[in-house]
């Protein structure tokens, strides 16, 4: 990857593109100033390079009934690949957690997870993470107000 470089107007597309996924070619084209064979060819190749992963809607959680977000922090019962493999395994296979991701610090994992309200995650804590054998502690923090939530990465 590191010998693949971005010029402006890819930057300009992927701009574009996290702001509005479902912009058509055309509409791409006319907001980067090329025609549609062009900028379909890039979109193509930051696509096959691994630049765009995807197309998403993002949905309203709090419509949805799930707008308790809770950041769970967990840690192991010791730290070692096996256990390591194990929890990422089971972690993977449960719909709740909508991101998890391995931190320094005093907890291993961080996972974000939306909820309808506080009983059921009271619930998904005793009988899905209680579950988890490797789990040694859990640290839950309740988000109060959303204050920031852009979806996208700064370029």
């Amino acid at each position: 990857m590191a010998d693949i470089s971005l010029d402006q107007v890819d930057i300009q597309i992927l701009r574009a593109l996290q702001e509005n996924a479902r912009l058509t070619t055309k509409e791409l084209a006319a907001k980067v100033h090329l025609s549609t064979t062009p900028v379909f060819e890039r979109m193509k190749r930051l696509e096959r390079d691994g630049f765009i992963n995807g197309y998403v809607a993002v949905l309203d959680a709090a419509k949805l009934g799930r707008g308790f977000t809770v950041f769970c922090s967990v840690k192991l019962k010791q730290m070692s690949r096996a256990v390591a493999r194990e929890f990422i395994s089971v972690i993977r296979d449960i719909p709740q957690v909508a991101e998890c991701y391995n931190i320094s610090g005093e907890y291993d994992y961080l996972l974000r997870i939306q909820a309808p309200d506080m009983k059921y995650y009271n619930e998904f804590i005793i009988n899905v993470l209680g579950s988890i054998d490797a789990i040694g502690s859990i640290l839950s923090s309740f988000v109060m107000d959303e204050i920031k939530n852009t979806h996208g990465i700064y370029l």
